[in-house]
């Protein structure tokens, strides 16, 4: 029993220095992706180019259904 509460120590402690990293990799990626998109965006401008329409989230967007009622 001794055994297992050290090893589950060691996993908190793990966790507790690898989050924050972890979490700032993903911000940064995150940054990273958002600057790129800005980048090619203003090349497109720069060029002439119309503006492009960003396109809608689908992921995490609620889904309209559209039902008709019946005939009366």
């Amino acid at each position: 029993m001794n055994s297992f509460l050290n090893y589950l120590a060691v996993l908190a402690v793990a966790a507790l220095l690898l989050g924050p990293a972890l979490y700032g990799i993903v911000r940064d990626r995150r940054i990273d992706r958002q600057v790129r998109a800005a980048q090619q965006r203003e090349q497109l401008i720069r060029h002439g180019q119309p503006h492009p329409r960003p396109r809608p989230r689908t992921a995490g967007a609620a889904r309209i259904v559209l039902r008709h009622a019946p005939g009366k």
